[in-house]
């Protein structure tokens, strides 16, 4: 009981980043689920069977609150099906000894990556006048959805930076298509791993309590997809993810104590430099914002003085004239 209610709060706090940031429900689910000692491919295989269900409720929510680009879900969306089909086929042929390890490492260089981006790296602009097209937007989805499926999280890593990085389409609409096509991504990896391990292969108890906290938390999520800073929930997540990776590669490969012990403060650190940088850049970025409203402010009110002035000084001038005339 214990396990299936951290499970469902997990969900919450997974299903609202994800929502939020369009990303990291499946890395984070996944992750949790491999430290508590569960098989990779059950673990990702009962992930992405809840998924369906909050996946659905977050693209529901996202579409109401006018969050999603339908040409982009269905062009990204049914190659990243493909992709998490033929992912969850390869992950469901391999032992669990060589699965956990290479599901570690995927799991670990996406959240080094999330560290990275979103510590270091402003949001680009939008230029919505260039719409995306199926060239770039089917292998994105492919490549995807196939490592969603075989590290149990990629399609949010994958997905969202790309569709920022293009500049083509608005933050909040990256995030609300990226997670209503994830439902699509979901339902082909769960039939793959329904074929490759059979009912057995998924853990009900465990997908009951990630759906139920997820799928509270998904019209939480497409709210505050406009509130929350993605710099900051980004370099939270990615530290985790890292932090929690590293030591399942170390603990799998036997490395001493002290070797395991010292790597882990290591990440630890600069986890929390990581964070402090992006808390730093968001204040600055606060700071310039306000100093540039205020200096906008100012330089109004500074024409309008002027307009007045130029006003007051004209009207004796126009009234002057008649009277000396006089």
């Amino acid at each position: 009981m214990q396990t299936l209610v951290l499970l469902a709060l997990v969900g919450f706090a997974a299903q609202l980043v994800d929502g939020a940031l369009g990303m990291a429900y499946g890395v984070t689910s996944t992750t949790l689920l491999l430290a508590i000692g569960a098989n990779p491919a059950a673990a990702s295989a009962s992930v992405h069977l809840a998924e369906i269900g909050t996946t659905l409720a977050s693209g529901a929510s996202h579409w109401r609150f006018g969050n999603v680009d339908w040409k982009v879900v269905l062009r990204i969306g049914i190659p990243g099906a493909i992709g998490a089909f033929l992912g969850a086929t390869v992950l469901s042929s391999l032992s669990t000894d060589a699965a956990k390890p290479v599901m570690a490492g995927i799991l670990l260089a996406l959240g080094t990556y999330l560290l990275i981006r979103f510590t270091f790296r402003a949001l680009p602009k939008v230029n919505s006048a260039k719409p995306l097209r199926l060239r770039f937007l089917a292998p994105v989805g492919l490549i995807g959805g196939f490592l969603d499926a075989t590290g149990g999280g990629g399609w949010g890593p994958v997905g969202t930076p790309a569709l920022l990085a293009s500049g083509r389409i608005e933050p909040r609409k990256v995030i609300g298509s990226i997670d209503t096509s994830e439902f699509l991504v979901s339902v082909a990896a769960s039939i793959g791993f329904f074929i490759g391990l059979g009912a057995e292969g998924f853990d009900l108890g465990w997908v009951l309590a990630l759906l139920a906290g997820g799928v509270l938390a998904a019209p939480l999520a497409a709210w505050l997809v406009r509130k929350l800073p993605p710099r900051l929930l980004g370099s939270l997540v990615g530290g985790l993810i890292v932090f929690t990776n590293a030591r399942t590669i170390l603990i799998t490969a036997e490395a001493s104590p002290l070797v395991t012990n010292s790597v882990l403060i290591a990440i630890a650190v600069i986890w929390a430099a990581a964070v402090a940088f992006a808390v730093r850049t968001l204040r600055a970025d606060r700071r310039l914002e306000a100093e540039l409203a205020a200096a906008s402010a100012d330089a109004i009110d500074d024409d309008a003085d002027t307009s007045v002035t130029s006003s007051a000084s004209a009207a004796p001038a126009a009234s002057g004239g008649p009277a000396a005339g006089r």
